[in-house]
C-alpha cells in the first residue's frame, strides 16, 4: 500500500487555516455548496491538511470557521476540547494513517465547559456525574489562575489556559515528541472569538 504523504507542510497548512478564517471573517467564504464530482473523488480517500481538536459548541464549526471544504480538515470535537483515550486514539490515527502535518487545539471564548470548571473550582458547584468526569480534564488548567478577578476576565484566561494545557498534554506524548523532533508535524493552540469570528493563534 503506498505511503500517504501530506500535500502540505505544517507551515503551509497553518497559513491555509489563517487565510480561510480571514475569508470567513470578511464574509467571503468559498464553500456554500459541494459539487458531486468533488464528493465522488473524496469517496476514493482522504488527505486532510490539518487535524483540529475543537469544542462541540454548535457555534464553532471548524470547517466553516476556516472556510475549508470537504476532505480538507480532520475534525475531532468534544466539550471543552479535552483529551481522553478515544480522543487520543483518534489523533494518533490522524498522525499515523492520514499524516496530517498540522494539529490544532481550538478553544473558544465563552466556553460552557470551561465556565462549569471555573464554577466547580472557585464556587464549589457540582454537576451530573459524567460532566464532572469531563471537568476533571479542565481543572488542572485552572491551577495558576486568580479566582478573584472579574468573571469575564477569568473566563477569558481560563479558556486560553485550557487550550495550552491540552497542547502541553499532547506535546508530552511519545508520538508528538518523536515527530516534532524531526520537524514532521506542528502543534498549535488557538482560540475562536464568538463575537468577531476571528481565530487567534497562540504563541
Amino acid at each position: 500500500m503506498p505511503v500517504n504523504h501530506p500535500a502540505y507542510t505544517a507551515e503551509e497548512a497553518l497559513q491555509r487555516l489563517k487565510e480561510g478564517n480571514a475569508r470567513f471573517v470578511a464574509g467571503e467564504a468559498r464553500f456554500p455548496t459541494v459539487q458531486k464530482e468533488v464528493l465522488a473523488e473524496l469517496a476514493k480517500g482522504q488527505q486532510p491538511y490539518a487535524t483540529i481538536l475543537g469544542c462541540s459548541d454548535s457555534r464553532v464549526p471548524p470547517e466553516l470557521v476556516f472556510d475549508a471544504g470537504f476532505g480538507e480538515l480532520f475534525v475531532v470535537r468534544v466539550a471543552g476540547n479535552v483529551l481522553g483515550p478515544s480522543i487520543l486514539g483518534t489523533l494518533q490515527y490522524a498522525g499515523a494513517h492520514l499524516h496530517t502535518p498540522l494539529f490544532v487545539v481550538l478553544g473558544h471564548e465563552g466556553c460552557g465547559a470551561v465556565k462549569a470548571a471555573i464554577a466547580s473550582k472557585f464556587q464549589g458547584a457540582t454537576q451530573k456525574s459524567r460532566i464532572e468526569i469531563l471537568l476533571e480534564n479542565i481543572l488542572p488548567a485552572l491551577e495558576t489562575l486568580d479566582g478573584t478577578q472579574p468573571a469575564e476576565a477569568l473566563l477569558h484566561s481560563a479558556v486560553e489556559a485550557n487550550v495550552r494545557h491540552t497542547v502541553s498534554q499532547l506535546l508530552a506524548t511519545p508520538e508528538a515528541q518523536a515527530n516534532l523532533a524531526i520537524g514532521k508535524v506542528k502543534l498549535v493552540g488557538a482560540v475562536y472569538e464568538l463575537e468577531t469570528g476571528r481565530v487567534r493563534f497562540l504563541d
